[in-house]
């Protein structure tokens, strides 16, 4: 590949590898190349699919939801509080597992991966909207169903006390506007640099690594999630925990905001912008 033929050492590393029997790491051509063919391999899907993949993405993300307020009914009161925030923020990463890992379209991902290709003329902006537009609606019809779900079948379960849902939306909205839409970005960033480390590794294990240890940092800083964050306030709104619809307004004007930007301009421009430059 190129970077080998000018990185001698890379070469010499790589044919090592293959003496050993092992699988060469991936050049980062290669992720970019990947990622792009990923992004036109979704852009260009039916629109019907990719509704009822955004649908099952919201739901399945969602479950991250039940676990932690079911964690945090255990644990709150009982255990020191950063050792249950560690342990609730374990519980965020399970529902990014179930998507990541069962390739359903989540919003968050496509802000970087759907770019890319566009970035790289092989699409329009208009396929990105539409690609954005049915997997953002999907979303969040998943994780609005879910809180509903959850809400009414948690305390009824005796699993999770009702304060737990208000304790973990008033993470989300107790903040103001801008303060929401820089965590978001931040969010967003790490979700697209997710799906760049997911591309780049070799094997399931590594990637259920990477996504936990991704997933697990936005759960326990509270960065402002725009899907997961959907089932997490709606919840307290529905179980009448704290949350109204005004601060999920609120919530998902400036989180959605937020992902994009991250995803877009840290992830998806600035990596595209280093690798394209370099092959030129």
């Amino acid at each position: 590949m190129a970077d080998d033929l000018q990185d001698p050492s890379a070469r010499r590393e790589r044919n090592k590898e293959q003496e050993k029997g092992e699988e060469p790491q991936k050049s980062y051509e290669t992720i970019l190349e990947q990622e792009i063919a990923a992004g036109l391999t979704e852009l260009e899907r039916p629109a019907g699919s990719l509704l009822l993949s955004g649908l099952s993405a919201g739901l399945d993300v969602s479950l991250s939801l039940l676990l932690m307020a079911v964690m945090h009914t255990l644990t709150a009161d009982t255990l020191p509080k950063p050792v249950s925030e560690i342990l609730v923020a374990l519980m965020y990463a399970a529902g990014f597992l179930f998507v990541v890992l069962g390739r359903s379209e989540l919003f968050t991902e496509h802000t970087t991966l759907a770019v890319l290709p566009v970035l790289d003329g092989r699409a329009s902006a208009g396929q990105l909207g539409r690609l954005w537009s049915l997997v953002y609606v999907s979303n969040l019809v998943g994780a609005a169903l879910f809180a509903g779900f959850v809400s009414f079948l948690g305390p009824r379960l005796g699993v999770v006390e009702p304060k737990a849902f208000g304790a973990i939306a008033s993470n989300l909205t107790e903040h103001p506007g801008w303060v929401i839409l820089l965590s978001g970005v931040l969010a967003g960033w790490l979700m697209g640099l997710l799906s760049w480390l997911v591309a780049a590794s070799r094997d399931t294990i590594g990637q259920i690594f990477i996504i936990t240890l991704v997933t697990t940092a936005i759960g326990l800083a509270h960065l402002h999630h725009s899907i997961v964050g959907t089932a997490e306030v709606l919840a307290s709104v529905f179980s009448v925990q704290g949350a109204t619809m005004a601060d999920f307004g609120k919530f998902l004007l400036w989180a959605t905001l937020g992902n994009i930007l991250g995803g877009f301009f840290f992830v998806a421009l600035i990596k595209f912008g280093h690798i394209r430059s370099g092959s030129n």
